[in-house]
Order: C-alpha cells, then sequence, then structure tokens
C-alpha cells in the first residue's frame, strides 16, 4: 500500500545555478551531496521543512524536455506556504519572478506560477 511521495527527481542542466536556486533562493536543507564519479554526476538530496523530498541529478549533456504546464508529463511541482504574498515577496527579492496571483475556481485558494533555472513550473499554492 502506497503510503506517501517518497521524494521527486528533478535532472538539471547546469549543477551550481540549479543548486543555488533551490539551496539559497528558495531555502532548501542540503541532507547529502554524492558526485558519482563514474557518472560525472552530483546528486543533492533536498528538505522542504524537515521532510526528504527532492533529489537534484546532474548528467552530462540531458535532453531537453517540454516544460509548459500543458505538455504531456508531469505537469508542475507545487509548494504549499501559508502567506503566498510574503513568498512572492520574498523570491522576487531573490531575483525570482513569479506570474500574477489566481484563484483556484474550485477551492477559492490563491496560487502562483514561477520557473526554476531550467524552465520547469513550480507553482506556490496557499493552504
Amino acid at each position: 500500500m502506497f503510503k506517501r511521495i517518497h521524494h521527486i527527481a528533478i535532472i538539471c542542466s547546469d549543477y551550481e545555478k540549479s543548486k543555488n536556486f533551490y539551496v539559497n533562493k528558495l531555502n532548501f536543507t542540503v541532507l547529502a551531496e554524492v558526485f558519482r564519479e563514474e557518472r560525472n554526476s552530483y546528486k543533492l538530496d533536498l528538505a522542504i521543512n524537515g521532510l526528504y523530498q527532492i533529489e537534484l541529478f546532474s548528467f552530462e549533456n540531458p535532453p531537453a524536455r517540454p516544460s509548459r504546464p500543458e505538455a504531456q508529463g508531469l505537469r508542475h511541482l507545487a509548494f504549499e506556504v501559508d502567506d503566498i504574498e510574503a513568498e512572492i515577496s520574498r523570491l522576487n527579492a531573490v531575483g525570482i519572478i513569479t506570474e500574477p496571483i489566481r484563484i483556484d475556481e474550485f477551492t477559492g485558494k490563491r496560487f502562483t506560477f514561477f520557473a526554476d533555472p531550467d524552465g520547469l513550473p513550480l507553482e506556490l499554492y496557499e493552504g
């Protein structure tokens, strides 16, 4: 029986740029960082609010993937926040551009989108 999502794996095109984005701009906590010499690849384990959530990988020459929200496959990754306006202000202050706030027509909750360095759509959703 499934218990919960264990982690989300993200392959980036520029490891140092993506590591800086997720660690220094989004403030995720580094749990472990491993360089796999045989693959010339990094694996960075990140925590959100104390829970292991994201594996950030680097690979040599990864193929590009469509990342528009309506492209087939994973649509986006959403992060719950208590105060969407405060989080938007924090992201904007570190150079991350966010879209205008929208209202979920079914829940009435506020949300917005922004992107990681590779264009992966990320969402803030006010809980």
